[in-house]
């Protein structure tokens, strides 16, 4: 590139001494544009100047790739000026002209998406993510090329879940640009999580949870795959919106919170004995928690059977209350 460049600006200066009064033709005073886009593959004199007049048109340099830039020295600069009959000359051997060239670029997204539907076709199942290795993934395309690319020569090992592919897309002179393209392939799972955040005790309604899809191997061995086993539940501790949830992390509503007062129920076909008790421990329905005779302070094992109401299956605690 930096050959080609300095070739085309020696043609051009040569062509520009031999023409009849080329420095002569001096225009009025011109000013070096010192940050230029072109979108074209070359440079004209008057990208790098403005009052470059007639002239202005002139080829000097090739342009660098689309998406790349080229810089231009003061020297260099000078000497073009020179040629071409301009009157500027550089204030300091520090100025220069960064010339970028303008494109269309594809990006990660659009090229994972090419190689997805390419392994698609090729077998592998829909529900999966890629990930490209190549840290710097961007195509720069010239603005006047139709910005597609094309997924040739793919290969994917099932056991290794590993894949290469060759990228084409446009390129400068009818050559394609070719990208070799490694990475993997991850298998996804459909997670429910809150959408929003929920408070311990709270009770998770179907309207709290939301499905996101995450990778299969991000995921904990107890991450909750299924709604039911979160819809009814409450959070043992406050769980963010969008969090997976863990079995540990959900239980039954608490009927019984703990320090509270309970009413203690001992039935039979043709008796009802009821006595009150404190919880000494949150409960959920069906869950055998330790209550406090509220007048002993003896203390049993009972099972919650409703709001602020547990049972038990022997009448001893309420034979002490009789004494």
């Amino acid at each position: 590139m930096k050959h080609r460049t300095l070739l085309l600006a020696l043609v051009a200066l040569c062509g520009a001494l031999a023409a009849p009064g080329a420095l002569a033709a001096v225009t009025d005073q011109a000013v070096l544009q010192e940050s230029v886009v072109v979108s074209k593959n070359v440079i004209r004199l008057g990208d790098l100047f403005s009052g470059a007049g007639e002239r202005a048109e002139e080829t000097v340099a090739y342009a660098p790739a689309p998406g790349k830039r080229a810089i231009f020295d003061a020297r260099w600069l000078y000497r073009v000026a020179r040629a071409y009959g301009l009157q500027w000359r550089p204030l300091t051997d520090k100025d220069r002209a960064v010339v970028e060239r303008a494109s269309v670029t594809i990006g990660r997204e659009e090229i994972e998406s090419h190689i997805l539907d390419a392994l698609i076709d090729r077998g592998v199942d829909a529900d999966v993510k890629i990930q490209i290795s190549n840290r710097m993934i961007n195509i720069h395309i010239s603005e006047d090329a139709e910005a597609t690319i094309e997924v040739k020569d793919i290969v994917y090992n099932p056991r290794t879940h590993r894949f290469t592919s060759i990228i084409n897309a446009p390129g400068e002179n009818g050559r394609p640009q070719r990208l070799r393209v490694t990475g993997r392939v991850f298998q996804m799972r459909e997670v429910p999580v809150p959408v929003r955040r929920v408070r311990a005790n709270e009770i998770i309604r179907e309207s709290d949870i939301e499905w996101i899809s995450v990778r299969a191997d991000h995921l904990r061995r107890d991450t909750i795959m299924h709604a039911d086993q979160i819809i009814g539940k409450s959070p043992v501790h406050s769980i963010r919106a969008g969090q997976q949830i863990r079995t540990r992390e959900v239980r039954h509503p608490v009927l019984v919170p703990k320090r509270s007062l309970v009413t203690i129920l001992y039935q039979q076909p043709r008796m009802t004995i009821t006595a009150k008790g404190r919880a000494l421990e949150d409960g959920s329905d069906g869950q055998v928690i330790s209550i406090a005779n509220a007048q002993s302070n003896t203390v049993i094992e009972a099972t919650v059977v409703g709001a602020h109401m547990v049972a038990v299956h022997t009448p001893q605690l309420f034979a002490t209350n009789q004494e």
